[in-house]
């Protein structure tokens, strides 16, 4: 296979993990505000632990973002 042809499939690939980092922040969410309206009273002592998922999911993505451009522009 041409260096170029992997490069380019290894950028869409990465993308697509971009992507599905979208469907992990919509998941951190929907559990947190599931468990919030099963015990309301416990919802405050677990805001910190939604931003913690939120931002090591958005980081996730970001990071195979920039890994796809990279492959991308050195294709």
């Amino acid at each position: 296979m041409d260096t170029t042809a992997a490069a380019m499939v290894g950028a869409g690939l990465a993308a697509i993990g971009a992507g599905l980092a979208a469907g992990g922040v919509g998941n951190v969410f929907g559990s947190f505000l599931q468990g919030a309206l099963r015990n309301p009273a416990a919802a405050d002592g677990q805001q910190g632990r939604l931003f913690i998922g939120f931002a090591a999911a958005e980081l996730l993505g970001l990071l195979s973002f920039l890994i796809a451009i990279l492959l991308y522009l050195k294709a």
